[in-house]
């Protein structure tokens, strides 16, 4: 199995990072072409757990909710429409169904996979709105856009690298074993230490204060650690390992992206709120 996933993680790895330095629109796509998939198997396991989520309409709205969460400058103004939209959409369709209480699920589980699986676009909005990295910086060439992304997506992975190292080792102590039952406060806690670390790191690399990185590490780490429990608790509840079987030995693709949707808004927020 170990092999298996490290076979996968060769092939999914190397065209993220790729695609990310080749920057926008390409970035942009990839994220949307996720969306769509991870919106796909969303809908899945939520029939799966007896919520009729609308296909169709799951991925529409999906790309309609990144759009707006994206926010790009030709779309402002609009994107705020496009969600009101998906929630309309989802209600009419839902009329279809004779049985009320059915429709309702449905109306309920097409606006709610939509939302949430479009929370992914953060990483775009994030890229867009990101400040410029100082001249002076270790990484001013790699500039303010990438810089930021590249950021995140390590703070997350080396979160889950550290949760899971640590986890294996120390792991005895076991918390919410109804929704995921190998994690444990030794494994949060290593993987909180790791994207500290991570992140300390990073804003040094990015020409920002040391401090901000000692309090976003455990912050992204902690939203990470929630996406990775809402997606365990969707997938407990549709009785399912994993969001699909696309990828061998890592599952689907929501199965990949599910701590980001929780960890790239906060993130971005973060960033605009914080960091100059």
């Amino acid at each position: 199995m170990l092999r298996q996933r490290a076979l996968s993680a060769l092939v999914f790895v190397p065209p993220l990072l790729i695609v990310l330095a080749l920057g926008e629109p390409w970035f942009g796509a990839l994220i949307a072409i996720f969306v769509a998939i991870a919106a796909w198997e969303a809908g899945r396991l939520l029939r799966g757990a007896g919520y009729p989520a609308i296909p169709a309409l799951l991925i529409a709205g999906a790309l309609a909710v990144a759009a707006d969460v994206a926010a790009p400058s030709w779309l402002r103004g609009y994107g705020d429409l496009l969600v009101a939209a998906v929630v309309v959409v989802s209600g009419i369709a839902a009329f279809a169904e004779k049985d009320t209480k059915i429709g309702f699920a449905a109306w309920m589980a097409t606006a709610f996979g939509a939302v949430y699986v479009g929370l992914l676009a953060s990483l775009v909005r994030l890229g867009l709105t990101a400040p410029a990295v100082p001249s002076t910086a270790p990484a001013a060439q790699l500039g303010g856009e990438r810089g930021w992304i590249l950021l995140v997506i390590l703070l997350v992975w080396s979160f889950d690298t550290g949760a899971y190292l640590v986890g294996v080792v120390l792991g005895k102590r076991k918390f919410l074993v109804h929704i995921s039952p190998s994690k444990s406060h030794w494994g949060l806690f290593g993987g909180l230490a790791a994207s500290t670390a991570v992140a300390a790191t990073g804003f040094w690399v990015l020409g920002q204060p040391l401090v901000m990185g000692l309090a976003m590490g455990p912050l992204i780490g902690l939203a990470a650690q929630a996406g990775d429990l809402a997606e365990s608790m969707l997938k407990r509840a549709a009785g399912a390992k994993d969001s699909s079987g696309l990828i061998p030995g890592h599952g689907g693709i929501l199965d990949r992206v599910d701590s980001f949707i929780f960890a790239a808004p906060v993130a971005a927020l973060y960033v605009a709120a914080l960091v100059r």
